[in-house]
């Protein structure tokens, strides 16, 4: 019987649980860690259940929260689509948590531990809860849970990030302004928050000003969030500033996290006719993802700093997936899908090398990775697949989500974000293989590595396991993400789709 409060235990466990961290932290910080790695375990299966349900269920799971039926109620849903993004979320999220542990270089940062626990289990309650939930008030208390918790534990990263995360909140208030404004507005003209009771609510208002504004406010609030060009600024300094466990845990998932939520407004609590044939509203995103792809992409290319390169990288993929949205068809909508959870795993693998870099080198420059691969070679080897993916070679993920994006775009006649698109890929490959050849072709000095003491021909290289198994691990997932893309695009993301492109 319990597995029916799945939906709500995802979201509870981690919220009850971080507050629990906080007080056993100030007698045992040693038990901290088994807590957190526990509850995220516990996600873990919660998201996989959930999905497999799903699947096999063939139906979407509802879970009413005290009972109260909606609309009147808060109601959570799980259905295919954001099954599969709670699995990436949730499995993200506890390899980060391994990592956290190790990450913590800083004698000063090592003494706030619990805190740093308390802030990342609210963060992860946060991105699950606007996952999961029916109801788009809701959603503003989870998104602002998930933003408050991501200022906080940014601002105790390097010198910089306490101004960088200030600014986010600046930001991210902007953006949360503007989306609780949305809701306002539909909230005004329907008198219901539930997302399945709008769809069925709006279609008959369409031509109302109040909606038209309040779908404006949505979708602004929502490019902030996500990091769209050019709302985007906030992120470059706070996630290559914070310290290296927060970046592998907001990198890869705050900014998909929006991207989701742009999807489920535009074409689930929206009918897809209203962003397509009613307003151009498409053909709007995709000219603007298309100017902040080109722009993104040509500053990541004038970064020395890698954390920073990968931020500018970070700000490029939200282009693609907004390309697949800005289709509005077959393909492009299962390339955007796909690339969602495609690039939290990229994303988690090359942060992680980034941070290991810096906590061994004590610098994120392009040139602490001169020699890598002859100190840590299964470091330089995740580095390598993550780049192979982020520029698109098979069998890794990147190519498979890419190459739906790309037939997306094709069937829509948007041959200008296509081109952007290879040009931005083309640009990946070049900046990736300077530093490829950096990290394979260059010699380090002798003592610039702190892990150079242990000098053995096959090492794994000189990292705790805290370390190790989360790189290795999001390396091999973007592998096989790739290999079972057929499977996975056959039995989820086909019925992920909204009805209007399941043709």
């Amino acid at each position: 019987m319990i597995t029916q409060h799945f939906p709500a235990l995802i979201v509870v466990l981690p919220l009850m649980v971080s507050f629990i961290v906080f007080v056993v932290g100030i007698f045992r910080v040693r038990w901290c860690l088994p807590l957190v790695l526990t509850t995220l375990g516990l996600c873990v299966y919660f998201s996989v259940d959930m999905l497999y349900r799903v699947i096999t269920e063939g139906s979407p799971i509802h879970y009413r929260l005290g009972g109260w039926e909606p609309p009147w109620g808060i109601e959570y849903v799980v259905d295919y689509l954001n099954g599969f993004v709670l699995v990436g979320i949730s499995v993200i999220s506890f390899f980060a948590g391994m990592y956290l542990k190790e990450s913590i270089r800083d004698e000063a940062l090592k003494s706030k531990m619990p805190q740093f626990y308390t802030l990342f289990l609210l963060q992860v309650t946060g991105l699950l809860g606007i996952t999961v939930t029916g109801d788009v008030f809701n959603l503003y208390v989870l998104l602002e849970i998930a933003s408050f918790s991501a200022y906080a534990i940014i601002a105790m990263g390097s010198r910089g990030a306490d101004f960088a995360a200030f600014r986010y909140m600046i930001f991210g208030t902007m953006g949360a302004c503007a989306y609780l404004l949305g809701v306002g507005y539909l909230y005004i003209a329907t008198g219901s928050l539930n997302m399945g009771d709008l769809s069925m609510l709006l279609p008959k208002l369409y031509s109302s000003k109040t909606i038209i504004v309040g779908f404006v406010f949505l979708l602004s609030g929502i490019g902030i969030k996500m990091g769209m060009f050019p709302v985007h600024t906030w992120l470059p300094d706070s996630y290559s500033l914070a310290p290296p466990g927060v970046s592998v845990l907001l990198a890869p998932l705050f900014t998909k996290v929006g991207a989701y939520v742009l999807i489920r407004v535009m074409f689930t609590i929206f009918h897809p006719s209203f962003s397509t044939d009613i307003y151009p509203v498409t053909d709007t995103l995709s000219f603007i993802a298309s100017i902040g792809v080109l722009f993104a992409s040509v500053l990541a290319l004038a970064q020395r700093d890698v954390r920073r390169m990968l931020c500018y990288l970070i700000v490029a993929e939200m282009g693609y997936i907004v390309f697949g949205v800005a289709s509005a068809n077959h393909y492009g909508l299962i390339g955007a899908i796909f690339h969602i959870v495609n690039d939290m795993f990229m994303m988690a693998s090359l942060f992680i090398v980034a941070g290991v870099v810096f906590n061994e080198t004590g610098t994120s420059d392009m040139d602490g990775f001169k020699g890598l691969h002859r100190k840590m070679p299964v470091t330089s080897f995740v580095l390598l697949i993550g780049a192979f993916s982020i520029v698109g070679v098979p069998p890794t993920c990147g190519f498979f989500s890419k190459w739906y994006l790309v037939l997306g775009m094709i069937e829509a006649g948007r041959y200008f974000s296509l081109t952007v698109l290879l040009i931005s890929s083309l640009i990946n490959a070049v900046l990736f293989f300077r530093l490829i050849e950096i990290t394979y072709f260059e010699v380090k000095e002798e003592g610039a590595y702190k892990i150079g003491e242990k000098n053995t021909p096959f090492s794994f290289d000189n990292l705790s396991l805290y370390s190790l198994i989360p790189m290795v691990f999001y390396a091999s997932m973007v592998i096989l993400l790739g290999i079972l893309s057929g499977t996975i695009v056959e039995h989820i993301i086909i019925y992920a789709l909204p009805q209007a492109f399941k043709g």
